[in-house]
């Protein structure tokens, strides 16, 4: 794994040629190897705009990722709104602040195209991405999650 400089991971826009490292960050997180949904991700994140699918790069290795998009009346939400899908560090490279680097420069990004509000959804039992989310001032939103078995 490469150190983090002192000046940070460059951060640029996601590619396509960026989903074998992504695979394999994925794997090292939840434990398994998804490369065909990454590939349908990525295949998506190549038709939207460039600026809120980001990677965090350090001396030409990605050590993290966000996917999110905007978009105007999703969900009956009349405002230009944003999405965070999906974020990912490294665990050798986690708690040295990449995820926030990758997050700030995404909703930067977003504020330039008119966007106000940013949502996600997190697992109510995933304690650490909640901590991070709180620190990164989210709130509890006005919608509610509601799900259904198929």
């Amino acid at each position: 794994m490469a150190e983090i400089s002192s000046k940070g991971p460059i951060i640029r826009a996601m590619t396509l040629k960026d989903l074998d490292r992504i695979v394999e960050i994925d794997a090292k997180v939840i434990g398994q190897s998804r490369p065909e949904y990454w590939e349908m991700k990525l295949e998506l994140v190549e038709r939207k705009s460039p600026m809120a699918s980001l990677v965090a790069v350090v001396e030409g290795e990605i050590i993290g990722f966000i996917i999110g998009d905007s978009s105007g009346w999703s969900y009956g939400v009349a405002e230009n709104i944003g999405w965070i899908d999906t974020i990912g560090v490294d665990p050798n490279a986690q708690r040295a602040g990449i995820a926030k680097m990758l997050l700030t420069e995404m909703v930067t990004n977003l504020k330039k195209v008119g966007v106000e509000k940013v949502y996600t959804f997190v697992n109510w039992r995933d304690w650490d991405l909640l901590q991070f989310f709180d620190a990164m001032g989210f709130r509890r939103g006005d919608m509610i999650n509601l799900e259904m078995k198929a």
